[in-house]
């Protein structure tokens, strides 16, 4: 039920949505929604929870291979790319208004992320693979520049498809961290299917 919800509320927001939309939304009866969900901020905060479980999976492995980094870059990529998707504007700002608690639940597991991406970095930065980047510019464009992409009148105006957009802002970011000569080390092939399932994920959710 909340994979059907979470597209609706990340496009238009929370706050005008009855639960009686909530559940024609979810494909279910208000009854059946009802055994879950009592209330619109038990659907908010079930959506929340959801966020900050998939935030806290993510695993930055780092054993001084060029294999390991890869494989934490690959894993924080594609993490990126579906937080920048579902996790709007329009939903953290009425979260914020609304139910502030859930709205620092979701900023602190954000940035407990950050911070442990900051510690990989860091440490493929002391082994020699990583480039001398500013991490802080990476979440940056991360949040900004993923967010105005995934977009349909951009993909149309410039003649991409989502999964193009996706393949080329993955060797973009892949170009800027690695240094050249471990960049040509790093195995692209788990990514092909796995930027294939995304955009066809967000293509299906939110186009």
């Amino acid at each position: 039920m909340l994979t059907k919800i979470i597209p609706i509320i990340r496009k238009n927001g929370f706050q005008s949505i009855r639960m009686d939309d909530m559940a024609k939304y979810m494909d279910v009866s208000k009854a059946t929604m009802y055994k879950y969900f009592t209330s619109k901020e038990d659907v908010i905060q079930a959506s929340v929870n959801s966020f900050v479980d998939y935030i806290n999976e993510l695993i930055v492995e780092s054993n001084n291979t060029v294999k390991s980094f890869t494989k934490g870059f690959q894993q924080s990529f594609e993490q990126s790319i579906l937080l920048a998707a579902y996790i709007s504007d329009v939903f953290l700002n009425e979260l914020q208004i609304m139910y502030p608690y859930l709205h620092d639940q979701l900023r602190d597991a954000m940035q407990r992320r950050e911070e442990k991406l900051m510690v990989f970095y860091e440490e493929g930065k002391d082994k020699g693979l990583f480039n001398s980047v500013n991490e802080k510019l990476i979440f940056l464009q991360d949040d900004v520049l993923v967010r105005s992409m995934i977009d349909a009148k951009f993909l149309m105006l410039n003649g991409l498809t989502l999964h193009q957009l996706l393949w080329d802002y993955y060797q973009l970011k892949k170009l800027q961290l690695f240094k050249a000569d471990h960049a040509e080390q790093v195995d692209d092939h788990h990514m092909v299917n796995q930027l294939d399932y995304i955009s066809k994920k967000l293509m299906r959710d939110l186009f």
